[in-house]
């Protein structure tokens, strides 16, 4: 697996050159690797001993490291700060505060290996802001902006109020002339909102198609959050490009997944976003319903993985102490879980990741013309994932970050 191209530079920096012990370039191993950068982007990837490590390059040795691409998060939520009341605490944040708080969470997911997320829910827009302010060390970002919802629906405080064909129309040009990257509808209910109910539809068939179609006119993917069975069908039939959650809720609980259902999924390409990982061992009480539910939300989970629908992993981060905004890590362990190999669960996280974000010509794998997004963790996650939790050094579009202190969490 020897990727070589030519190196240029500039005559305003000088090359950086990372050495280690092997290389995860998203699908292969390569042993003894080095990694050559020029500015944001990645020059060359070879065998150490291919290369002459000439005067205009300054050498990083990661002795005992393996190099990887930056980890992809598909579904975050910056504005709620993983704590044990985020709907409150974002209440009680002014748009200052809360951008200040955003951006201390992205910070720590970087930190914690994820170099690019994928926002699917803010309030007023806010990530929109983040991902186009100059802050320095942020991971790349793509931004929904406020999920659209139904009035009183899943997290209308969020401000994506919406009514009928004709407000659903006006819902989605109005985030499209703001500049989001993806529209996100609550196509459910779901478990963060009083009152909500996760099994009901919260918008028609109608509405559903009329998003779709307005939103793949105005050139934007579309993702829906859904937990009910209806809404699932509502959803695949409308044509989304991705569903969030997908866990079969009726009003009695959690089914097994129907297999007209899940064939359906496969059949039309929806990308599964699976929100697996928690971290392990915290004090946090699991909510009545998740607990009664969760063996069979598992079970339900390893038939998605082993139908062949296309996954990737969005760790919902944010909304729960167990879900701060570096959990991904935990999200590719837990994906081994169902059969997964380290390898294809790391290229989950990757590739794939970048694949369904429309980012796969820059960003999941460590290859020239590739954004230098780079973890380096101590030991071979592709045969031991817990490897993942010993950060050596993680490099943002090819400047190495320098871990922040832990973050009490309350």
């Amino acid at each position: 697996m020897t990727i070589t191209a030519p190196v240029t530079t500039t005559d305003r920096r000088k090359l950086a050159v990372i050495r280690a012990d092997r290389l995860f370039d998203g699908t292969d191993v390569l042993d003894d690797p080095m990694v050559v950068i020029d500015g944001n982007t990645i020059a060359a990837v070879d065998r150490a001993g291919q290369f002459s490590t000439a005067d205009h390059a300054e050498v990083v040795d990661l002795a005992g490291a393996t190099l990887l691409p930056g980890l992809i998060d598909t579904h975050v939520h910056l504005c709620f700060d993983a704590g044990m009341d985020v709907v409150g605490s974002l209440a009680e944040q002014d748009d200052a505060a809360a951008l200040a708080a955003m951006t201390r969470a992205a910070r720590n997911a970087v930190a914690g290996g994820v170099t690019t997320v994928r926002d699917l829910g803010d309030r007023g827009y806010l990530s929109l802001r983040l991902r186009d302010s100059a802050e320095p060390g942020l991971p790349t970002i793509l931004a929904a902006g406020p999920p659209i919802t139904s009035v009183g629906g899943h997290c209308h405080f969020l401000g994506g109020e919406v009514r009928g064909v004709a407000g659903m129309r006006a819902g989605v040009r109005e985030h499209a002339e703001r500049g989001v990257d993806v529209i996100k509808i609550m196509a459910s209910g779901g478990h963060l909102t009083p009152g909500s109910r996760s099994d009901q539809a919260q918008f028609t068939a109608e509405e559903l198609r009329t998003a779709v179609t307005e939103a793949h006119g105005l050139g934007l993917p579309v993702t829906a959050h859904v937990h009910g069975i209806p809404a699932t069908f509502d959803a695949i039939a409308a044509g989304v490009d991705g569903m969030e959650h997908v866990t079969f809720e009726t009003a009695d609980g959690i089914i097994d997944a129907p297999a007209d259902l899940v064939g359906a999924i496969v059949e039309r390409g929806v990308v599964l976003g699976l929100t697996l990982g928690i971290v392990p061992d915290l004090d946090f009480p699991m909510p009545d319903f998740i607990r009664d539910n969760f063996p069979r939300m598992m079970a339900n989970v390893g038939v998605l993985v082993a139908s062949g629908a296309a996954i990737v992993l969005g760790s919902d981060a944010g909304i729960a102490p167990v879900k701060p905004h570096d959990v991904l890590r935990h999200s590719v362990l837990h994906l081994a879980e169902f059969g997964r190999t380290p390898a294809q669960a790391l290229h989950t996280a990757t590739v794939a990741a970048a694949d369904a974000l429309g980012l796969g010509q820059r960003k999941g794998r460590l290859a020239p013309g590739f954004d230098a997004d780079i973890l380096a963790v101590d030991g071979d996650p592709t045969e031991d994932l817990s490897a993942l939790h010993r950060i050596r050094a993680v490099y943002l579009r090819g400047g190495a970050v320098t871990r922040p202190p832990a973050v009490e969490r309350t």
